[in-house]
């Protein structure tokens, strides 16, 4: 099942996505449906429900596509719905792990900068955009604009000191990101958050897709820009798995629904090759893994 936040009318709410790319709008198909279950307003109250969630929503979903029910299914196409990031403004910092692939940390540097434990750091919640805006280049801030295709994970289930073998518990599901970087701003502060963290830099979605539905191994995962393969992994090639992430990130800090998780990207990034292929105004990064979709995105033509 895939979920999603639409903006329709000028207001935001959830809705899913079927097989077949038709959106169903969630509050309205329910109230014609009529039940007790009251559907969420946003992503993260929908992430703090978990199992509940899914499950009544594809009760809803199925009830939608098999009466056909008007105004409960709107195009993709619509000029009247606007797809949005799954969450449109995290309550935190998004918590990203770097150097996650051998061959990203190699390229980054050598075989030496591969981490023997988790490098974690974060993005500002003001850096998330959705499916099809535009990522701002701040030409007047960076000359070393950068992609970086990865999986990311939705909190649901609270928790503190999770355990490997319990990770799947707090998973709500799972979704696409792109973890844009101005590579010398990143040089020049000796750290990773204001390189990482320019408006704009997180473009996100299009869609969550539950943790029941994605299982975690072997997701691949691919990144083009302007048509051109840059990027190509599977979750199998982490160093770190998700399970170890969370276990990690987890201990001593509360993880909440809501919270949203960069796993890493793999080899190909713009400042890998030589010389560097770093992003211009105009470009294209489409992101697409396995069950969850495909992200696309252009640079902003003028500042």
């Amino acid at each position: 099942m895939k979920a999603i936040t639409i903006e329709i009318n000028g207001k935001q709410k959830l809705a899913a996505l079927s097989n077949n790319e038709v959106i169903i709008d969630l509050q309205e198909a329910q109230s014609k449906r009529g039940g007790l279950y009251r559907v969420p307003e946003t992503m993260i109250e929908a992430a703090s429900e978990g199992t509940l969630f899914w499950d009544e929503i594809t009760k809803i979903v199925n009830w939608s596509l098999e009466n056909q029910v008007k105004d409960c299914l709107l195009s993709t196409n619509s000029a009247n719905v606007t797809l949005k990031a799954p969450i449109p403004r995290p309550t935190k910092n998004i918590i990203c792990a770097g150097k996650n692939y051998a061959d990203h940390a190699a390229e980054m540097g050598s075989t030496a900068d591969i981490p023997q434990h988790p490098i974690i750091f974060t993005k500002s919640p003001t850096t998330v955009i959705g499916p099809d805006e535009a990522i701002n280049p701040h030409l007047n801030v960076t000359k070393e604009l950068d992609y970086e295709g990865e999986i990311a994970v939705i909190v649901g289930k609270q928790g503190t000191g999770i355990k490997k073998e319990d990770v799947q518990d707090h998973i709500f599901g799972y979704t696409l990101l792109n973890d844009v970087t101005a590579r010398d701003l990143q040089t020049q502060h000796k750290q990773f958050f204001l390189g990482k963290s320019l408006d704009t830099f997180c473009p996100m979605g299009p869609s969550v897709v539950s943790a029941d539905a994605l299982k975690e191994k072997d997701i691949s995962l691919s990144t083009y820009v302007n048509g051109e393969l840059r990027q190509k992994t599977t979750t199998e090639d982490m160093i770190f798995s998700i399970a170890s992430l969370m276990e990690v990130i987890s201990r001593g800090m509360t993880l909440e629904p809501g919270d949203i998780i960069a796993t890493g990207t793999p080899a190909g990034v713009g400042k890998g090759f030589n010389p560097p292929r770093y992003l211009e105004p105009g470009d294209e990064i489409l992101i697409q893994a396995q069950g969850l979709g495909k992200l696309r995105n252009e640079v902003l033509k003028h500042n």
